[in-house]
């Protein structure tokens, strides 16, 4: 298949992919008599491998650990866990840095306390400070 459709049926950009050859993530696909490159199944599942990964949140320093790992099917899956909490403590990290967010807009919503702008507390505190 061509890269456009590889792009379609992982839901891709097209420079994504390329990007992923760059860093090896996926292997370099061979050509065909009139220089297109042309991806295999091989390329398909692993670019679905990376995209569900990536949809989970795993960085792409994780993702490239963990296709190496996949890669070695009789290895321990005691790095793959390893991998996944740290994951999973990164998305905590997230969680509480967004309920901070939250906390704060609530807040500024609560304090407003007119109908125009010039009562506006939000406008207030996105204001610069002088």
């Amino acid at each position: 298949m061509k890269i456009g459709d590889l792009a379609k049926l992982t839901d891709t950009r097209v420079e994504t992919i390329r990007f992923y050859e760059k860093e090896g993530l996926i292997p370099v696909p061979g050509r065909n008599v009139g220089n297109y490159r042309i991806y295999e199944v091989e390329h398909l599942n692993r670019l679905s491998f990376i995209r569900r990964a990536r949809d989970l949140g795993f960085t792409l320093k994780q993702v490239r650990k963990l296709l190496a790992l996949a890669d070695n099917i009789s290895g321990s899956c005691g790095e793959v866990d390893a991998i996944t909490a740290e994951n999973i403590a990164e998305i905590n990290q997230k969680i509480n840095d967004l309920t901070a967010l939250r906390d704060q807009l609530v807040l500024r919503l609560d304090c407003c306390e007119g109908p125009t702008i010039a009562d506006c507390r939000i406008i207030e505190a996105l204001a610069p400070r002088p």
